[in-house]
């Protein structure tokens, strides 16, 4: 079968290719086999390929950390999927493929109405939009959270999360021109960064207390969000979209407790349970299902397009997936 494989670190135009690979055997009595429906293009994808990612794969090394296929074939321990069920594939189980086999844990037959290629974009974006409103603190019914970058693939879903647990989001981004944008998706608040962030920021909540801040901008972006937060609160850090180094506030810091810490699906997802796992997945699913968390597709090309589909996703000018065994 092909797999799009990384096979040295660079530019992408010397670092990948289409090679053949073996097929996968048959399942183990807890495995399933999936082909591989629809696997989208990430930022993460983009920055292995580079060698520049938190790890990298032994070369020649598939690529791909999400996606969703249809089972092919399921051991005899299999009990909660049979063949021609849709799953998702669990995140860093390489997707560039035509096939993948891997332990079934909390996968779930998925829903035929729903969306296959927002489906393919669950596993990362999604997973850690929903984890860092949940997992880092407590935040009640209609209370506060501020995000940047709320116009890229995470900030789009932690404003469909944000929704469906009852949490009121302040969304700050760094152009005008798509306020209007996140505005038609529901967003609560949308805010065009800048040093005055704090006093806009009150203006539009009437001053409810933020205790968290999601950051993934980085520079003085970072300092605007701290500056927004109540005191003991906490800016979570999870990506560094500006290329710089984060500002802060030692006066926030010492005087109001303010802390900064970083999260890393990867480091989550190594010690998860299986019930958190599917809790937070069926969740997730759900609301693609309805229509509530979508993001914007630009392209789909087959493995054999894949220097093109590469191309186009790093103009970062909507997702881009791949769709190995499309008809």
């Amino acid at each position: 079968m092909k797999a799009v494989q990384v096979v040295a670190f660079g530019k992408p135009a010397d670092a990948v290719k289409l090679n053949d690979v073996p097929d996968v055997s048959a399942p183990g009595p807890d495995e399933v086999v999936v082909a591989v429906e629809a696997a989208p293009i990430n930022a993460t994808d983009l920055m292995i390929m580079a060698g520049r990612y938190g790890f990298l794969p032994p070369l020649p090394g598939t690529l791909g950390i999400e996606g969703v296929g249809r089972v092919v074939a399921t051991g005899a321990n299999v009990k909660t999927l049979k063949e021609g069920d849709r799953t998702l594939i669990p995140i860093l189980n390489p997707t560039w493929t035509e096939r993948v086999k891997f332990t079934a844990t909390w996968q779930r037959p998925l829903s035929p109405q729903a969306d296959i290629q927002q489906l393919a974009m669950v596993g990362v974006n999604p997973a850690t939009a929903y984890l860092l409103l949940t997992d880092i603190v407590k935040i009640p019914n209609g209370g506060w959270v501020i995000q940047n970058g709320a116009n890229s693939a995470t900030g789009r879903a932690v404003i469909a999360v944000a929704k469906s647990l009852g949490i009121k989001l302040v969304n700050v981004v760094r152009r005008e021109d798509v306020v209007p944008e996140l505005r038609a998706l529901g967003a609560d608040v949308v805010l065009v960064d800048g040093p005055d962030l704090q006093k806009r920021v009150a203006k539009e909540t009437g001053g409810a207390p933020i205790h968290l801040a999601l950051d993934m901008v980085g520079g003085n972006s970072t300092l605007n969000l701290m500056n927004c937060v109540a005191p003991k609160g906490v800016v979570v850090l999870y990506s560094a979209m500006s290329g710089q180094p984060f500002a802060g506030s030692s006066l926030s810091a010492i005087f109001s407790e303010v802390s900064v810490r970083g999260f890393w699906l990867v480091h989550w997802h190594k010690t998860a349970k299986d019930a958190a796992m599917g809790e937070m997945y069926d969740h997730l699913t759900a609301l693609v299902t309805s229509g509530a968390l979508t993001a914007p597709v630009a392209a789909a090309y087959g493995l054999e397009q894949f220097s093109e589909a590469i191309t186009q996703a790093a103009s970062f000018k909507g997702k881009v997936i791949f769709t190995p065994n499309r008809a």
